[in-house]
C-alpha cells in the first residue's frame, strides 16, 4: 500500500486498542483505511480492535452512507485492573494522548 508507514518492531507504551481509539477520537469519521494507515495497523487489525472495543461498549457507531460515524464512551472505565482500582475512565487516557499530540504538533518557542 503506498503512503503507508512501515510497521513498528518491538514494544511500546501504548497498545493498538488505545492507539485506534485515539485516532478515533481525533476523527469520528475516519475510514477504516485511514486509521490503520495513522496507526501503521492493517485494515484487519483495525477491524478486529474495533470489534472489540465496540463489543465491551467502549465504543459504538452508525452508518451514514457509505462510511461509519463512531462514538466514544468517555465514561468507561479502563480494562486493566491497575487502572480500574483507581476510576481512571477513557476521557481521561485520551485527554492525555490530545495533551501529548498538541504539544507535539505545536511549533516550538524559542
Amino acid at each position: 500500500m503506498d503512503g503507508v508507514p512501515e510497521p513498528h518492531t518491538g514494544w511500546t507504551f501504548l497498545t493498538n486498542h488505545a492507539r485506534v481509539l485515539a485516532a478515533i477520537a481525533d476523527n469520528q469519521n475516519a475510514r477504516i483505511r485511514d486509521i490503520a494507515a495513522h496507526c501503521r495497523l492493517t485494515e484487519r487489525a483495525v477491524q478486529k480492535i474495533i470489534f472489540d472495543l465496540e463489543r465491551d461498549g467502549y465504543l459504538s457507531h452508525t452508518r451514514e452512507g457509505r462510511g461509519n460515524t463512531y462514538r466514544i464512551d468517555p465514561s468507561k472505565i479502563l480494562r486493566h485492573p491497575a487502572e480500574a482500582g483507581l476510576g481512571l475512565t477513557v476521557a481521561s487516557l485520551l485527554s492525555l494522548l490530545a495533551y501529548d499530540e498538541a504539544h507535539r504538533s505545536a511549533p516550538s518557542q524559542k
